[in-house]
């Protein structure tokens, strides 16, 4: 495969090298020394971005939220991106996200992005745009928004009685189904999507949040972990199952997805509340330290105790 040096990149694509450093100390694109056409595709994409007045920390924002909202592990170069008021919304499995504000929109304009998109996806999606399915998805999502959620489960019933494996659509009518309490019926549909797409970490991640309300802990855990193995920087996944995991009493387990949480969204609505059980799990290790150590029998060495130390916190 042909690869291109840092400075034949500079000379193709006619960007400086202070571009380029910056989108690499921004983590945007990964530093080579030399590139392959994947990775020129992708320095293309943030060109046209800054060209279009799009700074990298913005890009990274978006590309941030995108990740912990959909999972999806790559968002700049696994869907088509839009700039939109100083930040990005995706394009992705027939509908239009915005990461930012976690909103669902109508795509005015889905035929110029459809080639890009379904490309990356899966071919019972490229069926469902192409007989018409595409259109009744937006009507569902409009019905969604406007409360009218009858209408909406018809609309989605309709499209998978005509492309039964349209994940985007086996997803939002088990989100109808999780928020009204219908959790059997929500986890057949995430179940479902998860079979049809078993790399759509956004599939696994509902599926570990319906088996949590049902109560199946293991379960939901093992459908967390999944979301995280495909998409490693997934924030919620992260902040669910450190969750999980101090329900089932495993502390350290928990701690560290709290950490991992933290490092992806530091200010975001629940950072607060990662923070604060993040200090009381803190303490209850330092107290069990503390009290282990007491408890050492009178002719234990200071070394011991200082092993005793170091295995409760390893």
């Amino acid at each position: 495969m042909t690869r291109y040096s840092r400075q034949d990149v500079l000379r193709i694509l006619r960007i400086t090298r202070r571009q380029l450093q910056g989108w690499e100390r921004s983590g945007l694109i990964a530093c080579h020394e030399s590139y392959g056409f994947a990775e020129l595709s992708q320095l293309r994409l943030l060109r046209q971005l800054q060209s279009q007045r799009m700074r990298p920390a913005s890009i990274r924002r978006s590309v941030e939220a995108m990740r912990a909202v959909s999972g999806i592990a790559d968002p700049l170069f696994q869907s088509t991106v839009v700039p939109s008021g100083g930040r990005l919304v995706f394009r992705t499995d027939g509908a239009m996200v915005d990461p930012i504000r976690r909103q669902l929109l109508f795509d005015f304009e889905p035929q110029t992005a459809a080639p890009k998109t379904l490309a990356m996806s899966d071919g019972p999606a490229i069926q469902a745009l192409e007989s018409g399915v595409q259109q009744l998805f937006f009507e569902a999502i409009q019905a969604e928004e406007a409360g009218e959620h009858v209408r909406a489960i018809d609309l989605y019933a309709h499209i998978l009685e005509l492309s039964p494996a349209f994940p985007a659509a086996l997803i939002n009518l088990g989100t109808i189904h999780y928020h009204a309490g219908r959790f059997k019926a929500a986890e057949q549909l995430y179940r479902r999507a998860t079979e049809v797409d078993p790399g759509y970490a956004l599939a696994h991640f509902d599926l570990g949040n319906v088996l949590d309300e049902l109560r199946r802990s293991e379960e939901s855990i093992q459908a967390y972990e999944t979301a995280l193995r495909l998409a490693p920087d997934y924030a919620d996944a992260h902040y669910n199952l450190a969750m999980a995991y101090e329900h089932k009493g495993q502390r350290r387990k928990a701690l560290e997805h709290w950490r991992q949480y933290l490092r992806l969204d530091r200010s975001g609505p629940w950072s607060e509340h990662a923070r604060t059980q993040m200090r009381k799990l803190l303490s209850r290790e330092s107290l069990a330290i503390t009290h282990r150590a007491r408890n050492l029998r009178p002719g234990r060495s200071s070394a011991a105790r200082l092993q005793l130390v170091q295995d409760a916190t390893a």
